[in-house]
C-alpha cells in the first residue's frame, strides 16, 4: 500500500540517509556534551533527590 504513495515522491532514496545523519549527528553531540561537562556539577545533580538542603524542602512546603 505504501509502496505505491513512495514511487510518487521524488528523491524518496534521500530520506533515508538523511534521517540517519541527524539521528548520528544528534548522538554525537549528545556523547560529546557529556564527556565534556563539569564532573562536579554531574556529581550535585546526581545526589541531589537524596541528600542536600532538607531545610529548603521543609521550607518550600509551607
Amino acid at each position: 500500500m505504501f509502496k505505491h504513495y513512495f514511487e510518487q515522491v521524488h528523491n524518496v532514496e534521500i530520506w533515508p540517509i538523511v534521517s540517519l545523519s541527524i539521528f548520528f549527528i544528534f548522538f554525537l553531540c549528545l556523547i560529546w556534551y557529556l564527556v565534556t561537562q563539569d564532573k562536579e556539577y554531574i556529581d550535585e545533580m546526581k545526589d541531589l533527590p537524596f541528600g542536600g538542603d532538607n531545610e529548603t524542602a521543609v521550607n518550600n512546603k509551607s
